[in-house]
């Protein structure tokens, strides 16, 4: 990813630096939708028992690294520990339930005059996720997870203040082996990062969470 501007996570404890990231640019996302899209294809394609035991997959590693999530969200959001705990467990249950719904998108058959309108529901393509500063790990899984089940790709943009558990939930989400791309999280400033999400014409849907201003603007 090239650096349109760097990023310094902060402990709002201590005030102290806990790490620097590059603020994805315009290009950065663009490139983004485009990997995105391509897997998109490639995951709406599975057959949705597949897509459901990839989500488990996906929650079950979560689990497995509870721990490690909850004392980054410390670091970079100030929770406390208890607190971490649980938002790193409600996105384990969060992809749990998602992964319950993927076999249950069916579609309706609804009896007009003459005949049937079948209705089929299918994936809108990509998904751009836009998260605040105050929950980060459950707000971004409120999103994130029923997009992904329902044959989306995701493109997360977390505060800029947080990214910290963004980041590695998605090299998670390759470790249970998603696809690669179909979960990309891209830190950097609204006005640059999210700007260039929202505007992008690759960008089927918009979730939004944050100010009323901001969500005028989007």
């Amino acid at each position: 990813m090239s650096s349109e501007h760097l990023l310094d996570v902060l402990n709002p404890a201590t005030e102290e630096v806990v790490a620097a990231v590059a603020g994805a640019s315009p290009a950065d996302v663009d490139a983004a939708v485009t990997h995105a899209a391509r897997a998109q294809r490639i995951w709406a394609a599975l057959a949705p028992a597949d897509r459901a035991r990839l989500l488990r997959r996906f929650a079950a590693t979560v689990d497995q690294h509870l721990e490690e999530l909850a004392r980054l969200e410390v670091r970079e959001a100030g929770h406390l520990i208890g607190n971490a705990r649980w938002e790193a467990g409600n996105v384990r249950d969060l992809l749990d339930y998602a992964a319950g719904g993927v076999e249950r998108l069916t579609g309706r058959q609804i009896p007009v005059p003459g005949g049937l309108d079948v209705t089929i529901l299918e994936p809108l393509g990509v998904v751009g996720v836009i998260a605040p500063w105050n929950f980060p790990m459950p707000i971004a899984a409120w999103g994130t997870a029923p997009a992904l089940a329902a044959g989306n790709a995701v493109i997360l943009k977390p505060a800029e203040t947080t990214p910290l558990t963004a980041l590695r939930l998605a090299e998670l989400a390759l470790e249970a082996g998603l696809p690669e791309h179909l979960f990309q999280v891209l830190p950097g400033r609204g006005d640059i990062t999210g700007d260039a999400l929202v505007r992008h014409p690759g960008v089927a849907k918009i979730v939004f969470t944050g100010s009323t201003r901001t969500g005028t603007r989007v």
